[in-house]
């Protein structure tokens, strides 16, 4: 995948709009893209939706998005019956919305984790109260199903901690499996399989630099985690939804994410660029 930016970015317009999609029995992927209006590729901004006997959310959108994330979320659920709201990490975009979901969701607990708390400080406006630590291993009774907290073996976050539903075999993978994409993409193999694999070998890299370091076989067992659970889909924030067609791959090339090399990110000529390119007058 191209990841060369250009140097004359173009006007900004409106955020395309991406319904959700259902990705398994009562189990929705709410879609998002960031930077469609910009140069080189965008990514997605996903978050999800259990809809069973106690219904969960998962992480919770970004807040430039906010009206359509609630429109879209409360177009599935009523906000009197969630009952609980997951937060895969301690990124903007995974708890974005978490203070006014849960003030509109007031029967809701958040399912966090002490580090997590402790990382946001001030900044997570909800209540101790209303928390619920859960940790990487731990369970969590939702009524109907018994949901499985097992964090995925790349993260850019030391809070990070992946969801796994053994009713639906849906497991969300926070920023893991992540691929760039050119407009809002449902499914991967709506994408062409290189520059899916290409995408996603190259969000591995730059999301979890320190992988490189690890010894090769403990991070084979931490894959194994994922790789052995019952799933029928991963989906994850930044890309599209795995269909079960498409998992052997996916752990693939997550597996061979040590020894993949990543293309430079963008540096200093290229901000200088940028810059140049909207000063006035530029052509």
């Amino acid at each position: 995948m191209d990841t060369t930016p250009t140097t004359h970015p173009p006007a900004p317009t409106e955020r395309p709009r991406y319904r959700p999609v259902e990705i398994a029995p009562e189990t929705w992927v709410i879609q998002d893209t960031a930077g469609e209006d910009q140069p080189g590729p965008a990514v997605h901004m996903n978050s999800m939706l259990i809809r069973g006997a106690q219904p969960v959310v998962v992480d919770t959108g970004v807040p430039d998005n906010a009206d359509r994330y609630f429109e879209d979320l409360f177009g599935l659920v009523d906000p009197a019956d969630v009952r609980w709201v997951f937060v895969s990490h301690d990124d903007i975009d995974h708890y974005g919305n978490v203070g006014e979901l849960m003030r509109l969701c007031p029967d809701a607990t958040l399912v966090t984790s002490w580090f997590l708390c402790e990382r946001l400080g001030s900044e997570l406006d909800v209540a101790p109260t209303r928390w619920r630590w859960l940790d990487d291993g731990e369970t969590l009774d939702v009524g109907d199903r018994t949901l499985s907290a097992i964090r995925p073996p790349l993260y850019d976050s030391p809070t990070t901690r992946g969801l796994f539903d053994p009713v639906t075999g849906v497991y969300w993978g926070s920023d893991c499996y992540a691929c760039p994409v050119t407009t809002g993409t449902e499914f991967v193999d709506d994408l062409d399989p290189d520059e899916w694999a290409g995408g996603t070998g190259v969000f591995a890299r730059w999301n979890s630099p320190w992988v490189d370091l690890v010894d090769r076989d403990r991070y084979a067992a931490e894959c194994r985690r994922v790789e052995e659970l019952p799933l029928r889909a991963i989906a994850n924030t930044h890309g599209p939804t795995i269909g079960a067609s498409d998992l052997a791959r996916a752990h693939e090339i997550i597996r061979s994410a040590p020894d993949l090399v990543a293309p430079p990110q963008p540096g200093q000529a290229d901000l200088d660029a940028m810059l140049a390119a909207l000063r006035p007058g530029a052509a």
